[in-house]
C-alpha cells in the first residue's frame, strides 16, 4: 500500500453508483451528519478545530457504525492539511516511517503540516504505536486514531497522554430512522429514483435491529430494497416496489448482536451480569446472561465465573449456591449447546435469588494479608501429629485435646499461631442459613472461652486432658 493513497485527494462527494448504499449515503459536510452532537454540533470545541484547522492529535472511540471513519473523512475534506489515511489491518512499520520521513520533511519546509488517520489503531502493536511518538511530538503530524477498543487498554500511554480521546456513541433509533429516510428520499446517492415504499413501522424496526449502526441500517435497508423491487418485477406489478415488515424481516434475520469475546463489550457484560445477581435482580441477571450466550460466549467462561460468584457473593448464606454453580457447568460441559443455556439460566436466576454474603470472601482476604504481612510462625505444638518417639519427647501434640471426646465437641483449645490469638476472619452476616452459622459459633466461643477459664483456675474442673486422637 502507498502511504498516503487513500485520500492523497479529498474524497468527492458521491461515491461510485457501484459502491454499497452505506458508502454512498455517508455525510460529505458537517450539515448531513446525524447525531453526535455532543461533539459535532456547531460550535461544539472538535468541530470548532477540524473548521479551523487547528485540530490536534485525538483518539476517535466508539462502536461501529457511529461514524469514527465519516469523521475522518470530513476532516480530510474541510482542513487544508495534508491528509494520510491508512489500516492497521494493511499497513505496518514499512509504511509508517515511510509517512513519517515525508510528513518530516513538509514540515521543515513550511509546507502544509500532515494529519494522519489510522483506522482500527488498536491493532498496531506497541513497536508500531512507538513509531507515531516522536512525531506526534515533534508536532511533524497530527494523528487521528479510530478504534472501537477502550483506548486505556489499546493505546500506548505515552501516545494516549498526547491525545484527546473523544467518545463517540452508539446511535440512536431516531437518528437511524433520520438517516434510513434521507436514502430513501435521496435521488442521487440513495434510493430516490426506485420510489420504494416503506411505511414508518418497517423502517423503525430496521432501526431497532441495528443497534446504533447505521452502516448495519443501511445495508439492511439496501438488501430489503433489492428484495422488494425482485418481487415486484416477478409479479409483472407497474407500481412502485414495497417494502413491508414481513419482507425486512427475512432479509434481517438473526441480528450479530454486539459482542467481542476479546473486547471490552466482554468484560462489560460480565460485570453487568455479576452485579445483577449481587444485587438479588434475577431479571436483569438472566437478561445479561442472554446477550452472552446469544452473542455467541464461551459458556464455560459463563459457569466459572457464577462458580466464583457463588463462593465470593453468596457463600455459606446459601451453601446449596456453590452446588448449583458446579452442577450447571458439568450440564454444559455434558450436553453442549444450545441445549445448555437453560442450565446456565437455571444457576443465574438461583444465584440473583440466593441470600447474599461476602464474608467468605472477605475471610479469606483477611488470612491472606496476615499471611503475607506477619512473620510465618511456627504451627503450635499442640496442633502438630506425633508418629515417632523423638517428636512426641519435643513435646509434638502436647496439649492436643480430641474435640469429638469435649461435651457440645469443643475444647479449650488455640489453635492459631500466638501472635494472631483472637484474631477474627469469618464474620458471618444474618442473612440466609449465615445466621445459623453465626448462632453456632457465637455459642462455641462462649463455651471454649468457659473452658480455658476453668482449665487456667486449678481444680474448677476435674476433667483429664483427653489424649491425642
Amino acid at each position: 500500500m502507498t502511504p498516503g493513497s487513500l485520500f492523497d485527494e479529498p474524497p468527492t462527494r458521491s461515491a461510485s453508483a457501484t459502491a454499497p448504499l452505506a458508502d454512498r449515503m455517508r455525510p460529505t459536510t458537517f450539515d448531513e451528519l446525524t447525531g453526535q452532537e455532543d461533539l459535532l454540533g456547531p460550535g461544539r470545541p472538535l468541530r470548532h478545530a477540524i473548521e479551523r484547522d487547528t485540530l490536534q492529535s485525538i483518539i476517535l472511540w466508539g462502536p461501529p457504525g457511529t461514524g469514527k471513519t465519516t469523521l475522518a473523512r470530513l476532516i480530510a475534506t474541510v482542513t487544508k492539511s495534508r491528509f494520510v489515511a491508512f489500516s492497521a489491518v494493511l499497513s505496518g512499520i514499512k509504511e509508517i516511517r515511510a509517512v513519517m520521513a515525508v510528513a518530516e520533511d513538509n514540515r521543515r519546509r513550511g509546507d502544509r503540516r500532515t494529519i494522519l488517520f489510522v483506522d482500527e489503531i488498536h491493532r498496531f502493536n506497541k513497536a508500531q504505536q512507538d513509531a507515531f511518538l516522536p512525531r506526534v511530538e515533534t508536532g511533524d503530524i497530527v494523528l487521528v486514531g479510530a478504534t472501537t477498543e477502550n483506548p486505556s487498554f489499546e493505546v500506548n500511554a505515552a501516545l494516549l497522554s498526547r491525545s484527546q480521546v473523544y467518545v463517540l456513541q452508539a446511535l440512536s433509533a431516531t437518528d437511524i430512522t433520520t438517516i434510513l429516510s434521507r436514502a430513501l428520499t435521496d435521488e442521487t446517492r440513495g434510493l430516490g429514483k426506485q420510489n420504494l415504499q416503506v411505511d414508518p413501522e418497517t423502517l423503525a424496526a430496521i432501526a431497532r435491529h441495528a443497534n446504533g449502526d447505521a452502516r448495519v441500517a443501511l445495508n439492511l435497508l439496501e438488501l430489503g430494497a433489492a428484495a422488494a423491487v425482485a418481487r415486484t418485477a416477478e409479479s409483472n406489478g407497474t407500481v412502485g416496489a414495497r417494502l413491508d415488515l414481513e419482507l425486512a424481516s427475512e432479509t434481517m434475520q438473526r441480528r450479530a448482536l454486539v459482542y467481542d469475546k476479546n473486547g471490552e463489550e466482554h468484560f462489560n457484560l460480565m460485570s453487568a451480569l455479576h452485579k445483577s445477581m449481587r444485587n438479588s435482580d434475577p431479571d436483569a441477571a438472566v437478561y445479561w446472561l442472554a446477550r452472552m450466550v446469544e452473542a455467541g460466549e464461551d459458556p464455560l467462561y459463563i459457569a466459572r465465573r457464577l462458580v466464583r460468584f457463588a463462593s465470593e457473593d453468596v457463600g455459606i448464606a446459601d451453601p446449596q449456591a456453590l452446588t448449583i454453580a458446579v452442577s450447571a457447568k458439568e450440564a454444559v460441559h455434558f450436553i453442549g449447546m444450545p441445549e445448555g443455556n437453560t442450565a446456565l439460566a437455571q444457576a443465574t436466576l438461583y444465584l440473583a435469588s440466593a441470600p447474599k454474603s461476602n464474608a467468605v470472601y472477605t475471610a479469606y482476604s483477611r488470612a491472606a494479608t496476615d499471611a503475607h504481612k506477619n512473620v510465618a510462625e511456627p504451627v503450635p505444638l499442640h496442633l502438630r501429629n506425633a508418629p515417632t518417639r523423638l517428636m512426641k519427647q519435643l513435646d509434638y501434640g502436647k496439649g492436643y485435646r480430641y474435640a469429638h471426646d469435649e461435651p457440645e465437641a469443643v475444647a479449650a483449645m488455640d489453635c492459631l499461631p500466638a501472635s494472631l490469638q483472637g484474631r477474627q476472619y469469618y464474620v458471618p452476616t444474618t442473612r440466609g442459613f449465615e445466621k445459623e452459622i453465626g448462632r453456632r459459633l457465637d455459642a462455641w466461643r462462649r463455651v471454649k472461652t468457659r473452658r480455658m477459664a476453668e482449665r487456667e483456675t486449678p481444680g474448677a474442673s476435674g476433667e483429664e486432658p483427653s489424649g491425642t486422637k
